[in-house]
């Protein structure tokens, strides 16, 4: 790589809001823009360790950026994978009440739903829901059609086939090391060398917050990781799951509880939980970074959240290291679970932004500085809502960069 070449954008980041980023700002704009991912490849981290849901947008608050971002970018995720022959399907989603306490719950679902524009949501009375999923017991459900699956990891290839198209160039392997601006550029060391440019879109996601340091912005937030561990349903169990069933959220948690999932390969995985993780990008309960470790540990903001949530937190370690504890969660939704069906399955992390505060944040954070737009909080449903993402760092991009805008073609 030529020490010499200059960009006008840089994209830190090759996961699928990187990639969404980098396709759209190509596609609206004149400009030299190239992507840095540092691994050897794309989709690494959180986009092809996710579970292939593509989001209905039923549990996101009215009018936050998550549920307007959804909701388009469903649609445009499912008309880009119809043009690029990428298969999908909208197989719907079971959203089930095991208990009483649970239904105000249900209810605030169904009525968000609705607020976001979600035809055909049915309630379902404890009697009904093996009309849907003949192996689910509960006292109540809820049944969005508009969900389905994908593999991400396509669709994140396509992507760079098609910013590589546009004229992009996608440079593998480029890990992030420090930023300097001098004059009216930023100069960014990376292990393969340097890469000067005008302007930076920082996608990293687990790292977003240290790469936003890296170049003189105060994030306000730390990225504190957990992880996500699944099970596979053995052959002779998948039969038990006809879709995608998840339980009632805790509305005070931003995770979503064990659930079985039906991928796009007809595999079915069963959970994640949600713990901890002593690695940013750690996968294995063995994996441990002292630096990432003493990141969250040394950020008061984080002993603030463990002093909330330690109860919660203690159950899902314990569930993480025994498997009786997540048979018997995935048992509340369909009872005929046993532990042999349960085989090893993969593992995922998410890169959840904490504030200062103590407070997970839920909705989408992006920040704008001089040259410089930094993601830093995008965790599900940002997979599903990539292109309306993307569209939209774009068009901050073409406003606060002075990018030239394409002519659309007649």
């Amino acid at each position: 790589m030529a020490d010499s070449h200059r960009f006008d954008v840089v994209v830190v980041g090759g996961g699928i809001v990187g990639l969404a980023t980098a396709m759209s700002i190509l596609r609206h704009a004149r400009c030299r823009l190239v992507l840095c991912e540092a691994e050897d490849t794309l989709a690494a981290h959180q986009t092809g360790n996710n579970s292939g849901v593509i989001h209905s947008g039923l549990y996101y608050r009215p009018g936050s950026s998550k549920a307007r971002n959804c909701v388009v970018g469903r649609v445009a995720l499912e008309r880009f994978c119809e043009e690029h022959d990428i298969p999908f399907e909208r197989c719907g989603k079971l959203v089930v009440a095991t208990r009483e306490s649970q239904l105000s719950a249900l209810d605030e679902l169904e009525g968000r739903g609705r607020a976001n524009g979600l035809d055909g949501l049915r309630r379902l009375a404890g009697d009904q829901i093996s009309e849907i999923e003949p192996h689910v017991r509960g006292i109540a459900g809820l049944f969005v059609p508009q969900t389905g699956i994908v593999d991400y990891r396509i669709v994140s290839a396509a992507y760079g086939r098609e910013v590589e198209n546009l004229g992009g160039e996608i440079l593998l392997s480029t890990r992030v090391r420090g930023v300097v601006r001098r004059g009216g550029e930023l100069i960014l060391e990376t292990s393969r060398g340097r890469v000067r440019s005008a302007a930076v879109v920082n996608c990293a996601g687990l790292q977003s917050d240290r790469v936003a340091r890296m170049c003189g912005a105060a994030p306000g937030l730390r990225i504190v990781p957990f992880r996500g561990e699944y099970f596979e349903l053995a052959p002779s169990a998948a039969r038990l799951v006809r879709g995608l069933i998840y339980p009632v959220p805790d509305p005070e948690f931003p995770f979503l509880g064990v659930h079985f999932t039906r991928k796009i390969s007809g595999a079915v995985e069963a959970g994640p939980n949600a713990v901890l993780a002593f690695k940013r990008e750690g996968y294995r309960r063995t994996s441990f970074s002292l630096r990432d470790s003493v990141a969250t540990l040394s950020y008061p903001a984080f002993w603030r959240l463990a002093r909330r949530y330690w109860r919660t937190g203690l159950g899902e370690f314990y569930r993480s290291w025994n498997k009786g504890a997540f048979v018997a969660a995935l048992g509340e939704l369909v009872p005929e679970i046993r532990r042999d069906d349960l085989l090893p399955g993969g593992a995922g992390v998410r890169a959840q932004a904490l504030d200062g505060n103590g407070e997970l944040l839920d909705d989408f954070r992006i920040v704008q500085r001089p040259g410089q737009i930094h993601v830093l909080n995008a965790p599900s449903p940002a997979a599903t809502a990539s292109l309306a993402i993307g569209d939209a760092i774009a068009g901050m991009a073409i406003r606060d960069f002075t990018l030239s805008r394409r002519t659309p073609a007649r």
